[in-house]
């Protein structure tokens, strides 16, 4: 394989790095069991809502003023967004790519997270619409037994 050029190197650096993917996909979610749509959070941010498309998706790289930012809109702690990073996202860091150290062979990360999954999110906020705990639990334990049913097949 033909060594790759700086160009080519910085290119995987600062475009779609699987932590600015990571930190975009805790910010998903996070506004997403909120509540808030990406219009509000870009109004509050004075930004657009394609500004806030491109951070969740981690093609625009989040600056550490705009984190900031976000977290006290969305009242987390700026650790929350590095919360549950994969050994793999941790070791495609800006630095260790740039010296050459790579993810999959491909600069990609190959997890996917089922966190962030539009779907998960549906679930996590109508489990929490639930107001009565114990009818909450009653859910969460029919859930739970669906799971290991199937598991079981």
């Amino acid at each position: 394989m033909p060594a790759e050029s700086p160009s080519e190197r910085n290119f995987r650096i600062t475009n779609n790095n699987a932590i600015d993917k990571h930190v975009g996909r805790r910010v998903r979610l996070r506004r997403t069991l909120l509540g808030m749509s990406q219009e509000q959070l870009g109004a509050e941010l004075n930004i657009t809502f394609q500004q806030v498309q491109k951070y969740e998706r981690g093609a625009n790289r989040v600056s550490a003023s705009r984190l900031w930012d976000i977290s006290q809109i969305l009242d987390a702690p700026i650790g929350y967004f590095f919360d549950d990073m994969s050994e793999t996202t941790m070791r495609s860091s800006p630095r260790r790519v740039a010296s050459g150290v790579d993810v999959d062979g491909k600069g990609r990360d190959p997890v996917k997270d089922p966190m962030a999954r539009r779907e998960t999110l549906e679930l996590v906020r109508a489990y929490y619409s639930i107001e009565d705990t114990s009818l909450r639990k009653r859910a969460a334990d029919i859930v739970k037994s669906i799971a290991a049913a199937l598991s079981k097949e």
